[in-house]
């Protein structure tokens, strides 16, 4: 029975984030809002969605651990897993006035949310400065694209190519009503399925979040990142990526520490964030440096990610115990 929950949670969480994305684009449409901004916002939050309802649903279940593995553990999934698909795909080259500023956003991002977490809870007055930073960024991604018509076209772009938007605001509203009840439902059901899991397998909770759940969440990320690489636009996937990251950390985390404080398993400060750390740090030459991302070293982020994966399934502190 719990294998069937997070199957089925699994199933309506990403199905309902696409239909919530589609209403949310119809009725800010017929609201006369620009595609940039619907662009850099709804869908933007839309896609963020499965991994923001996810950790709030566990921090309000007393599971802590599968909340902040599931935003620390898609992170690590995003770096690895997504950036190696994609390079596997089509080797990628970051644009010589590029990223550089996002670079540096998402290392101080980075940075501010491991103190944080390092100071062993996440409550109401970090949970603040997580939204500030946020807010900040969100700003300043927003001044930057208006004056950059390259960025801007593309963020319309990507409004323009999703298909199957309701066309009443009636139909808009119910489907906005659907996608947001399966987004809710279905991380419900995934989270009692994981906690299940975790019961059964003997692990921690924070195992299951790292893992099971942060990878069922990254999938949207990995489907449109893997789409866009096959298009000949594998270069988005970086910004994808940096976006995708932040929104966790800073949104996401920041969302749920308002509304109820989160301890920080030992485990998470321990290990994981540190892997988060190093694959960023792993990711910045590609992103700055304008260094070639081909298949070579996308073969070495995905050996990586297997490599950490098994690690949780070993046993962290046990493989700690025996390097140190």
């Amino acid at each position: 029975m719990m294998y069937v929950q997070v199957i089925a949670g699994f199933m309506l969480l990403l199905g309902g984030a696409e239909v919530l994305v589609r209403g949310a684009i119809a009725l800010a449409k017929r609201l006369e809002i620009s595609p940039l901004i619907i662009g850099m916002t709804v869908v933007a939050l839309g896609t963020s969605a499965p991994e923001l309802v996810v950790s709030l649903d566990a921090a309000l279940s007393g599971s802590p651990g599968i909340a902040l593995g599931n935003v620390v553990g898609s992170n690590i999934a995003n770096l690895l897993l997504i950036l190696g698909a994609v390079g596997m795909v089509m080797p990628i080259v970051a644009k010589a006035d590029g990223l550089w500023r996002d670079g540096l956003i998402l290392l101080g991002g980075s940075l501010l949310f491991a103190a944080l977490c390092w100071s062993g809870m996440v409550g109401l007055w970090s949970g603040m400065l997580l939204l500030a930073v946020f807010a900040a960024f969100l700003s300043h991604s927003y001044w930057r694209e208006t004056r950059n018509g390259g960025g801007a076209e593309m963020g319309v772009q990507e409004v323009v190519e999703i298909r199957g938007v309701p066309a009443s605001v009636t139909a808009a509203w119910l489907v906005l009503a659907a996608g947001l009840a399966g987004v809710v439902y279905g991380a419900d059901l995934l989270v009692m399925g994981g906690v299940a899991v975790a019961k059964a397998a003997g692990v921690s909770e924070e195992v299951i979040g790292l893992t099971l759940i942060a990878f069922g969440t990254s999938l949207p990320e990995l489907a449109a990142s893997v789409v866009a690489a096959w298009r000949g636009h594998a270069d988005i996937a970086l910004g994808n990526i940096v976006g995708s990251n932040l929104f966790n950390m800073l949104m996401i985390v920041g969302v749920v520490a308002v509304v109820t404080p989160l301890r920080v398993p030992v485990q998470i400060m321990a290990f994981d964030l540190w892997v988060m750390l190093a694959a960023t740090v792993l990711f910045l030459p590609f992103l700055v440096g304008g260094l070639r991302f081909g298949r070579l070293a996308a073969g070495v982020f995905l050996a990586a990610y297997a490599a950490y994966i098994a690690v949780q399934a070993y046993g962290v502190q046990e493989v700690l115990a025996a390097v140190g």
